[in-house]
This record gives C-alpha cells, structure tokens and sequence, in this order.
C-alpha cells in the first residue's frame, strides 16, 4: 500500500489520469477541488495531514506551493509532464476547471513551466509523459498505489 502524489503543470493530465484511477476503485483526492486548496493557493496543512494519517493506499494530484511539506508522507511523487503548446490547449478546451483561459493565466503557466517544473522534476520519484493514453498512465499508477483493497475515503474527498 502507499500514498501517491500525481503533480504537473495545469493541463498536464493531473484530474484526468485521477477520474480514471478513481473509475478503477482507487482511492483519490483531487485537490483542486472540494477545498484542499486554500485562498493562497496552498493546501490546507491540517486537513492534509488528517488525511494522508488516515489513508495508506491513496492517490492524491495537485501542485501547489508547500507540497514539498509533505513529500515525506507519499511513497512515490510522480510528475506528469507535456509541452506548453499541449498544457495551454488543453487548458484552453477542458471544461472541468476555467484556470488557463486567460492570457494572464496562460502567461503564469508559461512561467510555471520553466520556473517550477524543473524544481517538480528534481524532487519526483517518477516522470510520466502526459500525452500517452489515460489508460495506460493508469495502468502505470494503479500497482503504484496499492494491491489491496480500497480503504473508504472521506465523504469530502473525490
């Protein structure tokens, strides 16, 4: 069993890649959503620590700026990637989360590419190419994250 991070730039596949976990009877906790994130746009530290002490097979996706407060929780760190033409098309078409609409928006995730996905990269125990197959991402997290099965999530978590 173990607790796995899934982070990347916005568009890289993050929500996506946890939906299909999430279909396979994976426990997971999308951040961006149900608010982990707080108005600072950091993760509410206590109620992550609530959660990553209660659950041992999880998976978790977000990128925020005090997750390396918690690296030493997830067994695995796994950094989807893609290149920027695909993340602000992606962005620009999903419907699921407005951020990256906006040129301004678009212009923070140029820079988040070349400022923060280096750092996301040093610290990741696994980089996964976000263009390939949800499926097959999936299928390289699943045994990541347990072969036991699922523990209940809480009712607030995705």
């Amino acid at each position: 069993m173990a607790r796995v991070l899934v982070t990347g730039m916005s568009g890289a596949g993050k929500s996506t890649v946890l939906e299909e976990l999430r279909r396979r009877g994976v426990p997971t906790v999308d951040t961006d959503y149900d608010g982990w994130v707080l108005p600072d746009g950091t993760w509410d530290e206590g109620r992550m620590a609530v959660l990553l002490a209660a659950h041992h097979d999880l998976a978790v996706s977000g990128t925020v700026s005090n997750q390396g407060r918690f690296y030493d929780r997830f067994e695995q760190v796994v950094l989807l990637t893609a290149p920027l033409d695909v993340l602000l098309d992606r962005v620009r078409r999903r419907s699921n989360n407005p951020y990256g609409r906006t040129v301004q928006q678009q212009e923070e995730i140029r820079k988040y590419v070349e400022e923060v996905e280096p750092l996301l990269r040093d610290r990741a125990t696994l980089e996964l190419d976000g263009r390939l197959p949800i499926a097959h991402l999936a299928d390289t997290l699943e045994p990541l994250v347990s072969t036991a099965p699922p523990s209940p999530v809480p009712s607030s978590a995705s």
